[in-house]
């Protein structure tokens, strides 16, 4: 049986993060929340001239690495994790949930922040979907960089396109330890809304903003840089298959859901692609019945590179 993430609602909107496969998704109340983004992004900062590195060495993620994320949005609890304090307050807490799960690797935390948030209203420009500020994003990326922390943004276009939204957050991904994460259960299909139906994308659309964020890496002399795609759906990436890989780009298949150990194994076992990509893996806190702790995932068949907790 396939299992979603949990639904949560925002104060002020939608939500972010999960939903279930085994019941109808909830249905939340509309916002009067449009979309914040500015209309288009300003000027990146000019290529440095030398190579650059990661936090912590190196221009590769993996296999050096595991990466262990806290997940969430800033100063919202309900989202995950990563929104219960400041991220000074959590980062102690995401050193220490991190340090088991090295399995003979460097571990590297990260926060995934979530940057736009699907609505639950069509807001000002009709998308369903709202930036958080700039100024909050800044304050995680600058953050991260002073304490050797990655940063992987994390978008839910709604009835948007990802790239566009991906060109909004172009100052902080010509950072090296800023990547991107795509959820397709918030990219609406046409006439579709947030919270009532699990979304889709199609490989054309990840291979556009795959691109694109490969390009960054290329022109200013990047590190390698995570791209995220989340899943716990055969029908989130109905043509998975299709899905290029890129120079410069770690490209992980985050298998999400939430439940009892063998809904969770089932999920894992349908979905991953580990010939296809880096894999990744989702543990609730709250959600998840008898929680797998990192010595059960150091044990798994194709261990994930990335775990991450909301």
């Amino acid at each position: 049986m396939l299992v979603r993430r949990a639904v949560t609602v925002l104060t002020v909107a939608v939500l972010a993060g999960c939903g279930t496969d085994s019941r109808t998704p909830e249905k939340v109340r509309p916002s009067p929340s449009g979309s914040a983004a500015p209309a288009s992004a300003p000027a990146s900062p000019p290529a440095p001239e030398t190579p650059q590195e990661l936090p912590l060495g190196g221009t590769k993620i993996f296999p050096a690495y595991r990466v262990v994320a806290y997940y969430g949005t800033a100063g919202n609890a309900a989202l995950g994790v990563l929104g219960e304090g400041s991220a000074d307050k959590m980062l102690p807490k995401l050193r220490a949930a991190a340090k088991p799960f090295a399995g003979g690797r460097k571990v590297q935390p990260a926060y995934e922040l979530i940057a736009s948030v699907a609505q639950a209203g069509p807001g000002k420009d009709g998308d369903y979907s709202r930036m958080i500020p700039m100024a909050s994003i800044q304050r995680y990326v600058d953050q991260a960089k002073r304490h050797k922390v990655l940063v992987i943004l994390d978008l839910q276009p709604g009835r948007g396109d990802f790239l566009p939204q991906a060109r909004q957050l172009e100052r902080f991904l010509v950072q090296p330890h800023v990547g991107l994460a795509l959820d397709p259960e918030w990219r609406m299909p046409p006439g579709k809304v947030p919270g009532r139906t699990i979304g889709r994308v199609g490989s054309g659309e990840v291979n556009r903003v795959s691109d694109y964020v490969a390009g960054l890496v290329e022109r200013h002399h990047l590190p390698e840089k995570l791209f995220v795609l989340h899943q716990f759906r055969a029908s989130m990436l109905p043509d998975i298959g299709k899905i290029q890989k890129r120079p410069g780009l770690a490209m992980v298949q985050h298998v999400d859901g939430f439940g009892t150990r063998s809904e969770k194994n089932a999920t894992w076992d349908r979905l991953r692609r580990p010939k296809q990509f880096h894999l990744g893996y989702k543990l609730f806190y709250d959600e998840d019945v008898k929680r797998y702790g990192a010595a059960d995932l150091l044990k798994f068949v194709d261990v994930p590179e990335l775990v991450s907790f909301q």
